[in-house]
């Protein structure tokens, strides 16, 4: 699987819209074939500060996500509303997606 993560600061204007502004874009992702999560968090001790988790089943996957007119559109909408570059980690690891954390382990009737 492809795992990425990116650390976005977003100017203070777009803050508490930001979820808002990529929307579209979090829809359409999730949408892929290939995708197997797109997830945001805003930081708990910047508020300026989102965090997305995305992977894709392959790096085939990952090609297709990036050469789509729904990433196109959600750099250009993104653009305006960043206070800085954003940072990034994307990886290839083994697995599917999540696993469940031996360390901290409860009764689960799923």
């Amino acid at each position: 699987m492809i795992f990425i993560a990116v650390k976005f600061t977003v100017r203070p204007e777009h803050s508490d819209d930001w979820l808002t502004l990529v929307d579209d874009f979090t829809r359409a992702t999730r949408a892929e074939p290939g995708n197997l999560f797109f997830d945001w968090s805003r930081s708990v001790d910047d508020p300026h500060q989102y965090v997305l988790l995305e992977a894709f089943a392959d790096a085939e996957a990952g090609a297709a996500h990036v050469r789509s007119d729904h990433f196109k559109a959600g750099l250009r909408a993104m653009a305006g509303a960043i206070a800085r570059t954003p940072e990034i980690i994307n990886t290839e690891i083994p697995g599917q997606g999540f696993g469940r954390m031996s360390e901290l382990e409860v009764d689960d009737p799923a």
